[in-house]
């Protein structure tokens, strides 16, 4: 038997230190690269909170030459305008007098960088569920909709040249491309010379995710055309270039999962009329609330407690990882476009009322028809779904309104005459807008990959 060494017997327990070491260990990293393609736009003070954009429209061209001495009927030059609202955004660490003093690491500090980290990735979240609004979409193998991906439609060279070409054939201009003025100067004064310069060609961005990025990387024809290049890199996070496209990768692109539906039950609390309704829950991560769980949509649940009356019972999934939203149809519709009301979701805040931010494994009532707001589309159930989005320089804008503001309240006062309380937070102002749904796109495919390990 082999003898007890010190500190492992249990009579010395009480006389052994624990070494507690002053570093702390690092955070898994976060790769922001969205933000750095955008427009930079500021609104200044005493203008409101809405930017809007004006584009004054191409003149159409002559159809046929002038006959003498008849002057053309001209144009009156059009404008289309594009609107984003700067909104505010913060958050604050919460400490007590004690966690701030007798710790050994100092948690005030902590918390400072902590949130220092928070706020950039706080505004590239937002960036990312912006452009995820864009209307130009090319799924792989042209399947035409998120729900007909399979697991085998991984992102493939033929549709990111699909996706080029047509960009390119509406006009999206490109990185390092020509601008207007020297298209004028070249028509006047003859055609500039061309340098073929490998770091400052003409060129789109893609932005994707490292996972459906693997997979393009798999692709025999990929893998022979990068062997034989020399990658140039220009950004931040770039991995490699294909056909006039510089990619990019983050960890902060979101993604959708298809899930089973969850089924309600009618019941007799809440506002609903008489008839026919569908719902569909969505799960959102609990760090960086992506909705990036969807569940089918239900099927009808008839509501009959009487007019005004009707409520709807769900059960919801039980991943602790997320919290949950439910959206609601109009009576008879089949697909939802609100979110529905629910005493179980925010008591304050934007949201207050509406059922979202709901507790995994909760049972929630539904008792009416809340804000509008569609869900993401659900993919099939088991496949993941994953966007690359392609911009055009000129695509986008990130707005602001006043610079951040840190607050740091660690003094007493009325409502803390002890000083027991720390409290560190931030404010700012973010906002963003497509500035031009043509010089932007968005490919959807699945992945090889499911992201654990096995």
């Amino acid at each position: 038997m082999a003898a007890p060494t010190l500190g492992s017997s249990p009579q010395y327990q009480a006389d052994v230190r624990r070494y507690l070491d002053l570093k702390v260990l690092r955070l898994a990293q976060r790769h922001l690269v969205l933000r750095q393609f955008s427009q930079k736009v500021r609104i200044p003070e005493n203008e409101g909170l809405t930017y809007t954009a004006t584009r004054f429209n191409y003149l159409i061209l002559p159809y046929a030459p002038l006959n003498e001495g008849v002057p053309p009927v001209g144009q009156a030059p059009t404008i289309s305008q594009v609107t984003g609202v700067a909104l505010q955004w913060g958050d604050r660490a919460n400490l007590t007098d004690i966690a701030d003093m007798t710790p050994v690491h100092r948690v005030v500090e902590q918390a400072t960088r902590l949130l220092r980290l928070q706020v950039p990735q706080t505004y590239e979240r937002n960036l990312f569920n912006q452009v995820t609004s864009g209307t130009q979409v090319n799924f792989v193998n042209e399947k035409g909709s998120r729900a007909n991906l399979t697991s085998t439609d991984l992102l493939d060279p033929t549709t990111v040249n699909r996706t080029v070409s047509n960009l390119k054939t509406l006009g999206a201009p490109m990185f390092n491309g020509p601008q207007e003025e020297n298209v004028q100067k070249d028509i006047e004064e003859g055609p500039r010379k061309s340098i073929a310069n490998p770091i400052t060609h003409e060129h789109y961005v893609a932005v994707a995710h490292p996972i459906p990025l693997n997979d393009f990387a798999d692709n025999s024809t990929v893998q022979l055309a990068w062997s034989y290049s020399d990658i140039n890199k220009l950004y931040i996070n770039e991995v490699g270039q294909w056909r006039g496209m510089h990619f990019c990768e983050s960890n902060l692109v979101p993604h959708w999962s298809g899930l089973t539906q969850s089924a309600g039950t009618p019941g007799s609390a809440g506002t609903l009329n008489n008839g026919a309704y569908v719902i569909q829950v969505t799960g959102s991560d609990t760090q960086l609330q992506y909705e990036s769980q969807i569940y089918q949509v239900s099927n009808a649940i008839t509501t009959s407690a009487g007019a005004g009356a009707g409520s709807i019972s769900v059960t919801l999934p039980s991943n602790s990882n997320y919290t949950y939203s439910v959206y609601i149809s109009q009576v008879g519709a089949a697909f939802p476009i609100n979110l529905a009301l629910s005493a179980s979701g925010p008591t304050v805040g934007p949201y207050a009322g509406q059922a979202v931010q709901l507790p995994a494994g909760a049972t929630v009532i539904l008792t009416g028809i809340g804000l509008f707001q569609v869900p993401p589309a659900a993919p099939q159930n088991t496949v993941t779904v994953f966007p690359t989005y392609v911009f055009g320089e000129d695509a986008f804008a990130a707005i602001e309104l006043a610079q951040l503001t840190w607050h740091r309240l660690l003094e007493a006062d009325k409502s803390d005459p002890l000083n027991q309380l720390r409290i560190i937070g931030w404010k700012g102002w973010d906002g963003a807008v497509i500035l031009n749904q043509q010089f932007m796109a968005r490919i959807e495919s699945s992945a090889s990959n499911t992201g654990q390990f096995t």
